[in-house]
């Protein structure tokens, strides 16, 4: 249920128009009962987001621009990474950040951002 509540707040959350940059900061968890969000990394054609890892906080930007962070404090989101079968979203790694994006619509566009310091 925490699970739940969490996801539909991130989700209202990442409708809201603030003015306010969109930051998503995640944090990789080795428990799956602690993470905010189940992701799967598959191929590129077959993944619902294509994230670009950036090396700072100034540089993640919206849902696809990701700095990872050692903290969980500091995270927007915490992410347990699984099989495509228990996953809620896949996403496929890519190299630049013009390509990186949503390739479909989903419902957890605007979950992984919030506004950011």
């Amino acid at each position: 249920m925490l699970v739940f509540r969490q996801l539909n707040r991130c989700i209202v959350a990442g409708t809201i128009e603030t003015g306010v940059r969109k930051v998503a900061r995640i944090y990789q968890t080795n428990n799956m009962g602690e993470a905010d969000l189940r992701v799967a990394i598959v191929q590129r054609g077959n993944a619902d987001l294509l994230v670009h890892r950036v090396a700072s906080w100034g540089l993640a930007h919206g849902d696809a621009q990701w700095f990872i962070t050692r903290e969980r404090l500091d995270a927007t989101a915490s992410v347990y990474f699984t099989s495509q079968g228990f996953a809620q979203l896949t996403i496929s790694f890519v190299d630049h950040a013009s390509e990186a994006g949503w390739t479909r619509p989903h419902r957890l566009k605007g979950c992984l951002s919030h506004g950011g310091s």
